[in-house]
C-alpha cells in the first residue's frame, strides 16, 4: 500500500512510542507489581497499539484512474460534496464562479489531487482560526493554502482548508510548476475541506451529499466542449 511521505513521522512516532510503552508493560510485568497504575498503562497502551494501526490507513495514497477528455474537471478530494454556489472570488480571480466544497472525513483519503491541467501561478499561505471545517465561513476564517491554476479554460483557485483536528496543510507545489489533471499536489492532515473555486459556465456533475474520490469522479463539465 503507498502511503503519502507526510505519513511517515505519525506513523514512525506512534510506532515507537507503542513500543516503548509495551517495553515497560512487560518490565513491570516480570517484576510483580501490578497495581493501579499498571492497568491505566495497559489502556494507554492499547490505545497507543490503536492509533499506529490507523495511522498506515489515514495516510494511504492509492493510485486512482483519471479519466481522459476536454473540459473535465474532476474532484480535488475525497470526501462528501457539502457546498455548491455561484460566488464571487475577490482575491484571486476576481469574477464571478463556481464554488464546489467537499469535507474530508478523517476516514476519508486525504492526498489532494488537481482538478484540471494547468500551470501554478500562485501559492500563498493564510493564517486562521480552526473552526470546523463544514461550517460555511471556515474557508475565509481558518487557516488554508490557496492555490491558483492557469487552465485552457481560465483561472481556477483550489483552497486547502485547515479543520478543528486538522492543522496542517500541505502542498507540495510552487508558483511555475505545470500539473496533470488528477496529479497529487499536496495534502491535508486529518479531517478538513477543500474549496474548488471553478469558471462560472460549467455544468456541475455532482450535487449535495454525493460522495466523490479526488482525481476520478468528475464534478463538473466545460460547457464550451
Amino acid at each position: 500500500m503507498k502511503l503519502a511521505p507526510e505519513g511517515y513521522p505519525f506513523i514512525l512516532g506512534s510506532l515507537f512510542f507503542t513500543v516503548i510503552l509495551a517495553l515497560i508493560l512487560l518490565w513491570i510485568w516480570r517484576s510483580g507489581t501490578h497495581h493501579s497504575a499498571f492497568f491505566l498503562l495497559v489502556c494507554i497502551s492499547a490505545a497507543s497499539f490503536l492509533i499506529t494501526l490507523f495511522m498506515p490507513y489515514f495516510f494511504r495514497d492509492p493510485e486512482r484512474v483519471t479519466p481522459l477528455g476536454e473540459g473535465l474537471f474532476v474532484a480535488p478530494a475525497d470526501g462528501k460534496v457539502i457546498l455548491i454556489k455561484d460566488n464571487y472570488e475577490q482575491d484571486y480571480l476576481r469574477s464571478e464562479v463556481k464554488q464546489i466544497s467537499i469535507f474530508m472525513s478523517p476516514l476519508d483519503v486525504h492526498v489532494n489531487r488537481a482538478p484540471s491541467e494547468g500551470k501554478v501561478v500562485a501559492v500563498r499561505h493564510m493564517p486562521g482560526k480552526f473552526m470546523a471545517a463544514y461550517k460555511d465561513d471556515a474557508s475565509l476564517k481558518n487557516e488554508h493554502i490557496d492555490m491558483v491554476l492557469e487552465t485552457n479554460y481560465g483561472k481556477i483557485l483550489v483552497r486547502q482548508v485547515a479543520g478543528f483536528i486538522a492543522r496542517r496543510a500541505v502542498c507540495r507545489v510552487k508558483a511555475g510548476d505545470t500539473l496533470r489533471r488528477g496529479e497529487r499536489y499536496g495534502m491535508i492532515k486529518f479531517s478538513s475541506r477543500l474549496d474548488a473555486y471553478l469558471p462560472k459556465d460549467i455544468n456541475v456533475s455532482v450535487e449535495l451529499g454525493d460522495k466523490v474520490k479526488a482525481g476520478e469522479t468528475v464534478i463538473a463539465v466545460n460547457n464550451n466542449q
